[in-house]
């Protein structure tokens, strides 16, 4: 019996090339038990004339799922199913009844219900997404990121796709961090004194949950990264918010039995503040006088297109204290969950131990790409593109706000790719938040970046890694409008 033509159609919204579209279609087929072992597929010819596309594409399709032994190939007779193509699994479903487990009850420990920042999967169709920690795909290099990761599918690079590292790192990764990464930032570090992370938050986590305990306590910014703080919270740590002003944390406010302090001193999250030089050197000092830890972040230092950005409180540290946290989030894209921690190496040796427990180690074949792409000169390409880009949505964005009244409560000392704002006091913004995506406009409220019961209502975020210039100025006008009449 043979498989009907009119089975197959390409679906106008699908990913992939024609030929991988027409693999994914028969494969499924297959998988999900439409076609069966021994049936015949449509010749090249028909399916190729059915589809609208070139027989050669067809033809390309079915020999890769021959080899791949999915189908099997008659003499002239054409091609069928093979009899060693996976088979669906026979059976039938369990029939599920009311479920009678008390989850309340099971429930041991909760997760939710914390402070987080709503970021709808559907930003990309905002016309205007002041949106922030998003890659813009107008700037990515994909070509070259392509090509990388093709090499590193490679039989050369078949350890580091199909090794378990056990608690190891891509040894070339590594290499480019301490050589390249760690020393623009004036940090030096041999390989036992680095780890690879999935990116900045799991940094973060494998710090706190080596540092503290519920003895312990953890200083904190206010306003900070708000998963910071509820991961401190799930910790269960003593947890000290304290009040950044215009140069980021005031060392001299640090409790004395503080253990470890967590601080983002070249762009203070979420305000943009950067430390100054000498308030840095206060709070290592201080951290000596009550022999405390610090855990640094210092993510976006890479987007420094106004000025030089400042040396990391690492660079200055002398007696091993400071552990600097970075990651590729924001230079490469989001989704790539890749970062690195630096510390000491009894430190770093404790994080590794963590980490391996929970994940073993980050992908190697997504280090080795990451490697690839930072040793061949396109990230370098890529930082500087969209740092060209970065400054020219700052201009348009400080002109639009200069020109509509807004007020912006914190801009960085160097670039960055967000401003903090201000509304009046009498403005909600997480309602304004609300009543704006009618309007196709998304900003990022400021409450869940602040501690305590009573929060700030009337700060916002606004970012502009992923507007493009010729609407900020629109999306501006009608923000300033809704602001207006919330007022």
């Amino acid at each position: 019996m043979g498989i009907s033509v009119d089975t197959f159609f390409l679906k106008p919204d699908a990913q992939g090339t024609l030929q991988a579209q027409i693999q994914q279609m028969i494969a499924e087929g297959i998988l999900s038990g439409r076609f069966h072992v021994g049936e015949k597929l449509p010749s090249s010819r028909k399916l190729a004339s059915h589809l609208g596309i070139s027989r050669i594409t067809v033809t390309l399709a079915y020999t890769e799922l021959l080899a791949n032994d999915y189908l099997t190939s008659r003499g002239r007779s054409g091609y069928y199913v093979s009899d060693n193509a996976p088979v669906p699994p026979s059976y039938t479903p369990l029939q599920r009844t009311e479920e009678t487990v008390d989850w309340n009850r099971a429930i041991a420990r909760r997760f939710t219900g914390g402070d987080t920042l709503h970021k709808p999967s559907n930003w990309r169709d905002y016309r205007f997404p002041f949106i922030y920690g998003q890659a813009d795909p107008t700037l990515f290099d994909h070509a070259n990121w392509r090509l990388c990761a093709v090499r590193a599918l490679g039989q050369k690079d078949f350890a580091s796709l199909t090794a378990d590292y056990v608690d190891q790192d891509d040894p070339l990764l590594i290499e480019f961090i301490a050589r390249h990464t760690l020393p623009r930032r004036g940090i030096t570090a041999k390989p036992e004194e680095i780890l690879i992370t999935l990116g900045a938050q799991n940094a973060l986590w494998l710090a706190a949950r080596v540092l503290l305990n519920r003895r312990r306590k953890a200083a904190i910014e206010d306003p900070c990264y708000y998963a910071l703080r509820e991961l401190l919270l799930q910790a269960r740590c003593q947890v000290a918010p304290l009040r950044v002003d215009v140069d980021g944390l005031p060392p001299d406010a640090i409790p004395h039995d503080t253990d470890v302090i967590f601080t983002t001193p070249s762009h203070q999250s979420p305000t943009t503040a950067t430390m100054p030089l000498n308030r840095r050197h206060d709070l290592l000092q201080r951290a000596r006088e009550i022999d405390a830890m610090i855990v640094e972040d210092d993510y976006e230092f890479e987007m420094a297109f106004l000025a030089a950005p400042s040396p990391a409180l690492k660079s200055l540290d002398r007696d091993g204290r400071v552990i600097y946290v970075g990651s590729f989030s924001k230079s490469l894209f989001p989704g790539l969950r890749l970062g690195y921690m630096v510390g000491s190496e009894a430190f770093i040796r404790e994080a590794r131990a963590l980490r391996s427990l929970v994940l073993r180690h980050p992908p190697g074949h997504i280090q080795r790409t990451a490697a690839y792409f930072l040793s061949l000169g396109h990230y370098d390409a890529q930082i500087r593109r969209v740092s060209a880009a970065l400054l020219d949505r700052r201009k348009a964005i400080e002109s639009a706000i200069s020109d509509h009244g807004l007020t912006i409560a914190g801009r960085g000392a160097y670039g960055g790719s967000s401003l903090w704002m201000r509304a009046p006091k009498t403005v909600d913004t997480t309602i304004l938040a609300e009543k704006l995506r009618a309007q196709s406009v998304h900003i990022e409220p400021g409450e869940p970046f602040f501690s305590g019961p009573e929060k700030p209502k009337n700060y916002f975020r606004l970012g502009y890694s992923s507007i493009p210039v010729n609407r900020i100025e629109p999306g501006i006008e009608i923000l300033a409008r809704s602001i207006n009449r919330a007022e």
